[in-house]
C-alpha cells in the first residue's frame, strides 16, 4: 500500500466514483416522486405570441445536504438533459446554467449548486401558428443528485401549459424571471486564447482592468482539457486575465467556459486556441489576504466622496438640521465638541448599518446595490413622515427633545439631537454618488466584509468633517453668528427644505406606487398627534384636547398599518416601467453599428434627477443624439432591479448614477463621470 501514491489513490477514487455514478444510472432512475432535487417548470408567459418567443425556467430544490450540477459536472458529475415533447411549430434552445460554485470531495473537483436554482431556456413559437393553438410542453429531465456521501441519478416529468396568444407577461413574472436571469453570466463580447505549454494549459480572458474581481475561478465548460481539481493562478496582463491551470486531456479547437469573479457574478467566455501573453500581477482573493492598496484607496475616495457630498443636491434638505444644531451650539467650546462628536458618531453609525445589511443580503444572495432601503415604499414612507415630523417642528407647531430649541444646550440632550441629526443626515444624504465615491462603494464588492465595513465608516466620517471641525477649531467656530432672536426666524425658514424634502419623498411613492391616496390619511394623522403632543400633559389634566390627541394616535395607528400594507402589496407588483435597458437591448443596439449611451438613474437619486434636467434631456444633447444616431438606454433602479444591480457589479459599482458609453466596434464601453454637462455629450458624440 505504501507504494501507491496520494495521487494514485486520489485518481482511483475519481474512477470508483464515475463507475457507480454511471452504474446506477443505467440500473434505472429513482422515481419521481423519491428525487431528492425537486423540478418545476415554469413560463415567463403562458400566453406565447406566435412569430416570438418566451423563456421558460426549470427550477430545482436540492434537499438539504444535496446538491445538483452544472452543465459540466466536473470530475465525476453530470449536468441536465431533458427529453421534449413539443408541439409542432415550437421550439426549446438549450437551458443556460447560473453561476455555479467549486466543491472539492475526496481530492474531486465538482462544479455543483448547494441551493435552490434556475435553468432558463427560450421557447420560439412559430409564425404560422393560430392564436389560441393548445402549446402544452412536457419532457422527461434527468440529473445527478449528490451529497458527500452518495450519488443517486434521478429523473422526472416536467411540463407546463402553453397556448399561443399575445405574450402578455404579468408583473410578478417579469419580476421573478429578472431575478432568475441576475444570476446567469453574462456573455463576454471579445473571444479569449489559450494555449498548452507541456502539462500547463493557458488561457487569456479580456476584461477591462476596472472590473471587480473577488476570488474567481474558471470553470471549463469544454471535456477533456484541465484537470478540474488543479489549483489555479490568476494574474493581470493591461485588460486580460490569465489563468493557469494544469492540463488533462488532448482537446483541440474551440473552448468554451465561465469566468466567475465573486458575489455571484459570472461570464461565458469563448476561447479559440492562440497566444496567450505572459503571466502578471497575481489577482487579489486568489492568494492569501487583501490587496491593501485597493482598501486604502476606496477608503481614502471615501472619507473624500463623504465630504463632497455636503455638496451635491441629495444633501441639501438636511443642511437645514446642522445649520440650526451650529447656530444652537454658539460659541461654547465644551458643547460644540459635544454636538460635533454626537453627529459624526451618528453619521458613521448610521452609514456602518446600511452597509452591514447591504453586505448581510448580498451574502444572502440578493441583488441589492447602495440605497437598497429607498427601493422599498415603506422605508420612504418612514422618511417621509419624519422629514413631515422635522418640518412641523422647525415651524414651532410643536417641540421635539432632539432639535428643539428650548433644550439646554449641553448634557445629553445636546448630544442626542447631534446623534439623531447625523443619522438623518447619512440616512437621507447617501442614496446618490458622487465624485469618488461610486468607485470607493464599488471595491466593497471585493473585498470581505471585515475590510469593507470600514469604506461604508469612511463615507459617514467624510460627511460629518464639516460639523466635526467646527467642533474642534476655535478659529471656525468664531465666525459662526451669535446666538440671539435671529434663531427663530432662521429656523422657520430652514422649515422650507424640510417641507421640499417632504413633498418630493410624496412625489417619490407616488412615482414607486403609482397612487397617492394611500398617504393621505397617515400623513394627516401625523400632523394631528404631533400638534397635540405639546399638549400631552392635557390628558393628565382631564383637559377636553385630551380626546383629540387619543383619536390622532388611534387614526395614525389604524391607516399607517393599512398604507403599510398596501405598499408591501405595491412594492410586490409594481415594476420598472421606466426602463429600456436590458442586456438583449444593448446587444441588438451595438450589433445595428450603433453609439449607444446607457445611463442608470433612480426617482430618489437627486444628483441623477439634476445631471438629467442639465445635461442628458438639454435639447442640444438629444438635437445631436438624434442626427448621429445615437441609442439612448435607461436602466430605472428607482424599485431595484436585479438585471441593474448586477449590471452595477460588473462595472465596479453598487450605486446610481452610472453613465456608460458604447463606441461601435469597443469591446467595452467608456465610463463618464458622475457629473455631466451638455457638451460632455455632445463631444461624445463627435468622437
Amino acid at each position: 500500500m505504501n507504494l501507491l501514491s496520494e495521487a494514485f489513490v486520489t485518481r482511483i477514487g475519481q474512477m470508483l466514483l464515475a463507475v457507480l455514478a454511471g452504474a446506477l444510472l443505467f440500473a434505472g432512475p429513482a422515481h419521481a416522486q423519491s428525487t431528492h432535487i425537486q423540478p418545476k417548470l415554469v413560463a415567463e408567459s403562458v400566453v406565447p405570441a406566435p412569430g416570438g418567443t418566451t423563456t421558460i425556467a426549470l427550477t430545482m430544490a436540492p434537499d438539504k445536504t444535496w446538491h445538483g450540477y452544472w452543465v459540466n459536472g466536473g470530475d465525476a458529475g453530470f449536468g441536465l438533459s431533458v427529453e421534449w415533447n413539443a408541439s409542432d411549430g415550437v421550439t426549446v434552445a438549450p437551458f443556460r446554467y447560473p453561476v455555479p460554485d467549486a466543491l472539492v470531495l475526496f481530492g474531486m473537483m465538482n462544479h455543483v449548486y448547494e441551493h435552490p436554482y434556475a435553468l432558463l431556456a427560450e421557447v420560439q413559437v412559430d409564425k404560422s401558428v393560430a392564436p389560441g393553438t393548445d402549446l402544452a410542453l412536457s419532457g422527461v429531465a434527468h440529473w445527478l443528485a449528490c451529497t458527500d456521501k452518495v450519488c443517486v441519478p434521478e429523473k422526472a416529468v416536467i411540463s407546463v401549459a402553453l397556448k399561443a396568444g399575445d405574450g402578455k407577461v404579468t408583473s410578478a413574472e417579469r419580476t421573478r424571471f429578472d431575478g432568475w436571469r441576475a444570476l446567469l453570466p453574462q456573455p463576454l463580447d471579445l473571444h479569449g486564447t489559450w494555449e498548452r505549454r507541456g502539462d500547463t494549459v493557458r488561457f487569456a480572458i479580456p476584461l477591462p482592468a476596472s472590473t471587480a474581481i473577488d476570488a474567481p475561478h474558471l470553470f471549463v465548460e469544454t471535456q477533456d482539457l484541465v484537470d478540474y481539481a488543479a489549483p489555479q493562478r490568476f494574474s493581470r496582463n493591461g485588460d486580460r486575465i490569465i489563468v493557469e491551470t494544469r492540463t488533462k486531456g488532448q482537446k483541440a479547437g474551440p473552448v468554451a467556459a465561465l469566468l466567475k469573479l465573486g458575489g455571484g457574478r459570472g461570464l461565458s467566455v469563448k476561447l479559440e486556441p492562440g497566444s496567450v501573453p505572459a503571466a502578471g500581477e497575481t489577482i487579489a482573493g486568489t492568494a492569501s489576504g487583501i490587496d491593501m492598496e485597493l482598501f486604502w484607496t476606496a477608503l481614502g475616495g471615501a472619507i473624500l466622496g463623504g465630504l463632497i457630498l455636503n455638496l451635491m443636491p441629495c444633501v441639501f434638505p438636511i443642511l437645514s438640521l446642522k445649520a440650526l444644531s451650529l447656530a444652537r451650539a454658539g460659541g461654547d467650546a465644551r458643547t460644540a465638541k459635544v454636538e460635533a462628536l454626537a453627529y459624526t458618531a451618528g453619521a458613521i453609525v448610521t452609514a456602518l448599518l446600511l452597509g452591514g445589511v447591504l453586505l448581510a443580503l448580498r451574502a444572502a444572495g440578493e441583488q441589492v446595490g447602495w440605497a437598497f432601503q429607498l427601493q422599498h415604499p415603506v422605508s420612504v414612507l418612514a422618511l417621509l413622515i419624519l422629514a413631515l415630523a422635522v418640518t412641523l417642528n422647525l415651524l414651532g407647531a410643536y417641540e421635539l427633545p432632539s432639535f428643539g430649541g428650548g433644550q439646554a444646550l449641553a448634557g445629553k440632550s445636546g448630544a442626542a439631537g447631534g446623534f439623531w441629526t447625523g443619522a438623518l443626515a447619512a440616512f437621507v444624504a447617501t442614496p446618490c454618488s458622487g465624485p469618488l465615491l461610486g468607485a470607493a462603494l464599488g471595491a466593497t464588492l471585493v473585498l470581505p466584509a471585515w475590510a469593507a465595513l470600514p469604506i461604508f465608516g469612511g463615507l459617514g466620517l467624510g460627511l460629518a468633517l464639516p460639523f466635526l471641525a467646527i467642533g474642534f477649531v476655535p478659529a471656525l467656530r468664531k465666525r459662526l453668528p451669535k446666538p440671539g432672536p435671529w434663531m427663530d426666524r432662521f429656523r422657520k425658514w430652514m422649515a422650507l427644505p424640510m417641507g421640499l424634502t417632504a413633498l418630493a419623498l410624496a412625489w417619490l411613492l407616488w412615482r414607486q406606487i403609482g397612487s397617492g391616496s394611500q398617504l393621505i390619511w397617515p400623513v394627516v394623522a401625523v400632523a394631528m398627534a404631533l400638534v397635540l403632543f405639546t399638549h400631552y400633559g392635557a390628558i393628565q389634566r382631564g383637559d377636553r384636547r385630551s380626546w383629540l390627541l387619543i383619536a390622532a394616535g388611534l387614526l395614525f395607528v389604524t391607516s399607517l398599518a393599512g398604507t403599510v400594507s398596501e405598499f408591501a402589496r405595491a412594492e410586490r407588483t409594481t415594476g420598472t416601467a421606466g426602463s429600456t435597458f436590458s442586456p438583449a437591448a444593448l446587444a441588438e443596439a451595438r450589433a445595428a453599428g450603433k453609439s449607444v449611451f446607457v445611463y442608470f438613474t433612480a426617482d430618489w437619486c437627486l444628483s441623477c434627477k439634476a445631471n438629467e434636467a442639465g445635461a442628458i434631456d438639454r435639447e442640444v444633447v438629444q438635437t445631436a443624439f438624434e442626427k448621429a444616431g445615437v441609442v439612448t438606454l435607461v436602466g430605472d433602479w428607482t424599485n431595484g432591479d436585479p438585471v441593474i444591480t448586477r449590471t452595477l457589479a460588473e462595472h465596479g459599482r453598487n450605486s446610481v448614477p452610472l453613465y456608460l458609453w458604447y463606441t461601435p466596434g469597443a469591446a467595452q464601453p467608456e465610463i463618464l463621470p458622475q457629473i455631466l454637462t451638455p457638451s460632455m455629450l455632445a463631444e461624445k458624440v463627435g468622437d
